[in-house]
């Protein structure tokens, strides 16, 4: 195999494999079983490699978004398979990426025992296609060009941890460590990972799919969270409201109220996904939208405005769950616009209540208040979220 060109590729290859190797073990401490098999350094590096070029090429004046998993066919569920196998290959990956552009679908990687037409012993393969992936499975999704993430399935449906963000020159591994700052919300604690699988089921789940839907409509929103047995928070919001939602929209609170048996979960899942989707869409609407912390949608498009009796907020704490990054204490204008401001402000204000905020620039930050530092504290996630 030749040593890859592209710097990040070697760079990261011995931290994504010391960090597989390691929730393998924790995970068969727990009792888990249908592991995935763990891939070798010049596997991970070839992928990183060849997925990196490949983000770079147009085919069709079009540019490739791919997810690769590094998994053989056997260990795939109803796969859709290829003959002859595809040699692994930038200008392959361009040509292929039409095909798995949906969210979901997985280009399925593997070394070929040589007896397909064009490849070689040992040689890694695209073999096809598959929508199921074992837990802790290799996977490598090309976001934009010059922009990848390494990832694995935490075991949950549709749920991913994040290893490493790499973009261009740049590249940030997620810090293991980052849920044990103080104050960290549930929510950032959920996206590292270290959550158990069976809180995906309860609040957290609710945050972090309304934060990923919330980035993923691109113009950028606010979400205010506030106690459901307070209306103080009005004290924080220009009156009159001009979209309050009445009755409060109560579908992802009747969802979590009742979770089906198992054999129902998909739909479930399903009817829950359009329920956050609906909510997440109204905070492309400029201004915030409002939801207590029951799940109940009460506004949106709401303008913040500082409480007549609370000074302006002049500091907030900003940190980041990558190695390297420590904490900085800024202006809440010294890393974002109006909308951050805005968010921070209402948060020193309502000291009970949390901020979503996402940028059309893909940023993404939860602010609370820090009791700890006594001060508001600013998360950004961005990194976990892609």
């Amino acid at each position: 195999m030749t040593q890859p060109s592209y710097p990040h590729a070697r760079a990261v290859g011995s931290r994504v494999l010391a960090h597989l190797a390691h929730q393998t073990v924790l995970a068969r401490e727990r009792g888990e079983v249908d592991l995935a098999p763990e891939p070798d350094l010049d596997a991970i590096e070839a992928i990183i490699d060849t997925a990196f070029w490949a983000s770079l090429r147009r085919e069709e004046g079009y540019t490739p978004t791919i997810s690769l998993a590094f998994l053989p066919p056997a260990r795939a569920v109803r796969p859709l398979t290829f003959e002859p196998r595809i040699p692994l290959a930038p200008d392959a990956l361009a040509r292929l990426a039409p095909a798995v552009k949906q969210s979901g679908i997985h280009l399925g990687v593997w070394r070929e025992a040589g007896t397909e037409v064009g490849t070689s012993a040992g040689e890694l393969c695209a073999w096809g296609t598959t929508r199921t992936l074992p837990a802790l499975c290799f996977v490598l999704e090309v976001v934009a060009p010059g922009l990848l993430v390494v990832k694995y399935p935490h075991g949950v449906a549709g749920k991913f941890v994040n290893i490493v963000v790499i973009e261009g020159d740049q590249m940030k591994i997620v810090d293991e460590q980052g849920a044990s700052i103080p104050d960290c919300p549930e929510v950032v604690s959920a996206l590292l990972g270290f959550d158990s699988p069976g809180s995906w089921t309860g609040t957290v789940n609710v945050f972090v799919r309304l934060a990923a839907s919330m980035r993923a409509h691109g113009r950028g929103g606010a979400l205010l969270v506030v106690p459901a047995d307070s209306e103080r928070w009005r004290q924080s919001i220009v009156q009159p409201i001009r979209y309050s939602v009445v009755p409060p929209f109560r579908e992802i609170a009747a969802l979590m109220a009742h979770i089906d048996t198992e054999r129902e979960r998909r739909q479930w899942q399903d009817e829950l996904t359009h329920a956050v989707d609906a909510v997440a869409g109204l905070t492309a609407v400029d201004g915030a939208t409002v939801m207590n912390d029951r799940y109940e949608l009460l506004a949106f498009a709401v303008k913040i405005a500082r409480h007549a009796e609370s000074a302006r907020v002049e500091e907030v704490m900003v940190t980041e769950p990558v190695e390297g990054m420590g904490a900085s204490v800024l202006h809440p204008s010294q890393f974002g616009g109006t909308r951050h401001l805005s968010a921070a402000q209402f948060v020193f204000d309502q000291r009970n209540a949390s901020a979503l905020v996402a940028s059309q620039d893909g940023r993404f930050t939860i602010f609370q208040w820090s009791p700890c530092e006594e001060m508001v504290h600013a998360h950004r996630v961005e990194a976990l979220l892609l």
